[in-house]
């Protein structure tokens, strides 16, 4: 990749970085207002065998919610780290470039197409 290239990766990756800090920050502030909004008024604790469960399955979503963004955070951050140091580009697992449009397409890989494709199919 050239230097143009690489200054339009670490743009997204900035940018994404941003998106997932904030998306992060709002799930955490709804968890808070779903707790105390549950029971309509300022307890956390819901008194309605209904609402418990609706309680319980929001904060899962959130969860889930919430584990996925903190991933893809974490994604994004080893990327801007590698970016950083020189070793961006590089398949972590055979060591050959990653192809410049996957890169451009999904900033955060790691591995190169053939090797995600191996590491995909040894999932399944």
């Amino acid at each position: 990749m050239n230097k143009r290239d690489l200054k339009v990766v670490e743009k997204k990756l900035l940018a994404e970085r941003e998106r997932l800090l904030a998306e992060l920050k709002r799930l955490n502030r709804t968890f808070g207002e779903n707790l105390k909004d549950a029971a309509g008024d300022l307890s956390a604790y819901s008194l309605h065998m209904a609402d418990l469960g609706s309680d319980a399955f929001e904060r899962e979503m959130n969860d889930m919610r919430s584990s996925a963004e903190g991933a893809l955070l974490f994604e994004t951050m080893d990327a801007l780290r590698r970016l950083y140091r020189n070793e961006y580009g590089i398949c972590q697992r055979c060591g050959k470039k990653i192809t410049r449009d996957r890169l451009l397409t999904l900033p955060q890989a790691r591995l190169c197409l053939s090797c995600k494709t191996q590491e995909e199919r040894s999932k399944v």
